[in-house]
């Protein structure tokens, strides 16, 4: 594999990574992937009881999540590891944690500890419900954020009952705050000199994802209902079945309605009084919708995708995932980026979706092995391998 020119935008940058399981990793992977020189500190064997909550070393989550990093054994329950990790925290610019709030206090390493050493460290704290308040001390989990957000009372058909989403949006997204917080937090420290400590949860990612959902409710008044997979207020705009399978629509104003209309050969339902307008689209729903219904299962999806193009109209299939990568687009935007494993071998990776045009995200190493560069990292601070072996028979490294 032709190895790639190294990511740019944030080699000025070091992070202390003591996150795991998805949150915190996914902060640290977008840091990571545009430069940053991403420590992740990890316990040495035997000492977590949660290691491996993030499946094998070698298998396709620790892989995708962890690329890019250096590994660092380190025990922090040990007076040593401790000490040592405050030692790196002199040099470092970020640490990010997603401990319950009690723990990094336990430890001996909680922000007010860092900055003790160093007045410029940014630390990054994702719990499950915040730093503060009668929930802090509960452990989180995605699904949990997710009821407790609002989303699965919106997600599946009407009558149905709650549905979770099919991915961890709580915790994709409380990693992307937090990414986004410290970066807000390194621009600021530019013209103060100081860092400062940044803080989300995946209970308040989640109500923020629910978006206009949440702001219906605050705003309005309104509660929101689960509408399967019609928009909760546009009209025609979800999946059809076709002769062959399913596609979604999009059909936004009233002239992409005579559009559409003209694309599926039923222009007098354009002129139809009952579906002139959105409101009146929207009102009449439960008549227009098997309208449609029966139109589409007249011909295959490709066919009805065709139409729809050729009339403007948004419409897309409804892929799988070996569907999703086989897609030229996909294919012309490069996110399956390539990546040679020492175990694996060549494989693929999902890739950032945010370009820029001088200094890219880049996948330049795979995920580490445990500890591979804890003599590396170490001896940036002054010690020696034997200072290491003495380390790790100690159980402190």
């Amino acid at each position: 594999m032709t190895r790639s020119e190294p990511a740019k935008a944030l080699e000025h940058i070091r992070v202390l990574d003591l996150t795991r399981v998805r949150a915190g990793p996914t902060c640290c992977r977008v840091l990571a992937d545009f430069g940053a020189d991403v420590i992740k500190v990890e316990a040495p064997p035997g000492v977590d009881r949660n290691e491996g909550m993030s499946g094998p070393r070698h298998g396709y989550d620790m892989l995708n999540l962890h690329r890019n990093k250096r590994s660092l054994s380190l025990n922090l329950r040990t007076p040593q590891g401790r000490d040592l990790f405050l030692e790196l925290v002199r040099t470092a610019d970020v640490v990010v944690e997603n401990y319950r709030p009690d723990v990094k206090d336990r430890l001996g390493i909680g922000y007010d500890a860092l900055r003790a050493v160093n007045p410029r460290i940014i630390l990054a704290s994702i719990s499950g419900y915040g730093q503060t308040g009668p929930y802090r001390e509960r452990a989180g989990f995605d699904q949990i954020a997710q009821g407790m957000g609002g989303l699965m009372s919106v997600t599946g058909l009407p009558g149905q009952g709650p549905v979770r989403a099919g991915i961890a949006v709580a915790d994709s997204a409380s990693g992307l705050y937090a990414a986004i917080g410290i970066l807000v937090a390194l621009s600021e420290r530019d013209r103060s000199g100081e860092g400062q400590w940044v803080q989300t949860s995946l209970l308040e990612s989640q109500i923020a994802l629910m978006d206009f959902q949440a702001a219906r409710y605050l705003v309005e008044g309104e509660v929101p209902q689960p509408a399967g997979n019609d928009h909760p207020y546009s009209t025609p705009m979800g999946v059809m079945a076709t002769a062959d399978g399913h596609l979604n629509i999009g059909v936004g104003g009233d002239g992409q309605w005579r559009s559409f209309c003209r694309a599926i050969e039923r222009e007098d339902l354009a002129d139809a009084p009952e579906f002139a307008t959105q409101e009146q689209r929207f009102r009449n729903r439960p008549t227009l919708k098997p309208l449609l219904e029966e139109v589409f299962r007249t011909r295959k999806t490709a066919d009805w995708l065709a139409r729809l193009e050729e009339e403007g109209v948004p419409a897309g299939p409804i892929y799988r995932m070996d569907e999703v990568f086989a897609d030229p687009q996909v294919g012309h935007l490069g996110i399956a980026v390539p990546c040679e494993h020492p175990a694996r071998g060549a494989m693929r990776l999902v890739g950032q979706p945010v370009g820029l045009s001088r200094t890219p995200a880049r996948i330049e190493r795979p995920a580490p092995d445990a500890g591979e560069h804890t003599v590396e990292v170490l001896g940036a601070i002054g010690l020696s391998a034997a200072d290491v072996a003495a380390l790790k028979a100690q159980g402190i490294v």
